[in-house]
């Protein structure tokens, strides 16, 4: 399970623990970040 947030305008994303994974321009771009970042845990 992962959360975003947007702040000032920018996407960050977060694991289930909290922990900062990366940063992205748009919801969007973040989801498919998320996604290769998913396939490369498995």
């Amino acid at each position: 399970m992962y959360s975003m947030r947007n702040v000032h305008g920018h996407i960050q994303v977060y694991d289930r623990s909290g922990n900062f994974l990366f940063s992205a321009d748009s919801e969007r771009e973040a989801r498919e970040e998320l996604r290769e970042y998913a396939e490369c845990e498995a």
